[in-house]
């Protein structure tokens, strides 16, 4: 064997270091989790003029059918907008319009939209408020009025605090309603449990008394056509209890012999005296 050439061992120590030098390659390769951006200072001056800077426009009535990509559209050459919120129509207006037959189609009720400007948002208020939506005089909305309000002081994170209080208080609401549905519904089951057990101990007593007061069977000696005779006679009742009763009281004036009282006695008790021939 040559002086040169590596034994095995050595190949595989070789073989080891390389390839634990190519895993600690690799490891730094890695690219590292990117960090979240921290704001300073300025940045957050900056957001917060952002914010203070923006305006709230409510609207108070949005037409029939009309979506809020169509609202923006609308909107937009007003000045630059922000975010957008419609408030969908109650579910059962909506249920009675399908079983009545007409549009099913999402109707909004009002609205509110985020300029990105305040002043804009003022600006389109004193604009358009009271005025023709416009558009092409096919448009269903040509002949629809805007009704704009500027809110002043009022930011985005007080409409989704109300937003959110409000489907608190719907979820509250419900589970309520469920509760108070769970209890009549235990509350009947209940009742009818307790019936069918009165109805069930009713029965045993009949049968009890039935078989109480039917004396046994004696087999008969008379002919079989006087048999079905006196299979057919109804059975008497069966007294199960008795009851005292009092005895009616005579009247006076329909009855006769009823014993009344003399007419001196009557006038003693009214406090006349008698006169004397009578008393002797």
């Amino acid at each position: 064997m040559a002086k040169n050439e590596p034994t095995s061992s050595e190949a595989g120590v070789a073989a080891g270091e390389h390839s634990g030098d190519t895993d600690t390659a690799a490891d730094t390769e890695r690219p590292s989790p990117a960090l979240p951006a921290v704001l300073n200072k300025k940045k957050l001056q900056k957001l917060q003029e952002q914010y203070e800077r923006r305006g709230i426009v409510y609207i108070s009535r949005i037409p029939p059918h009309m979506k809020p990509q169509k609202l923006r559209q609308l909107l937009e050459p007003y000045g630059q907008l922000g975010r957008l919120y419609l408030a969908l129509e109650d579910p059962r207006l909506r249920r009675k319009r399908k079983e009545k037959g007409a549009n099913t189609g999402k109707n909004f009720t009002e609205g509110w939209v985020e300029f990105e400007d305040k002043q804009n948002a003022k600006d389109a208020v004193q604009l358009l408020n009271g005025q023709p939506m416009g558009g092409k005089r096919r448009s269903a909305y040509f002949y629809d009025l805007w009704c704009l309000r500027y809110l002043p002081k009022f930011k985005w994170d007080h409409l989704t605090e109300e937003i959110n209080y409000q489907k608190a208080i719907k979820e509250q609401r419900m589970a309520v309603e469920v509760s108070a549905a769970k209890r009549e519904r235990d509350f009947y089951l209940a009742q009818v449990d307790a019936s069918k057990a009165q109805a069930a101990m009713l029965e045993r007593r009949r049968e009890r008394s039935g078989a109480e007061a039917t004396p046994p069977a004696e087999p008969s000696g008379g002919t079989p056509a006087e048999q079905p005779q006196a299979a057919d006679k109804p059975a008497k009742p069966v007294v199960v209890r008795r009851y005292g009763q009092r005895k009616p009281k005579a009247d006076p004036i329909l009855d006769d012999g009823v014993p009344s009282l003399s007419g001196g006695l009557l006038k003693q008790l009214a406090g006349r005296k008698r006169p004397a021939h009578a008393q002797s």
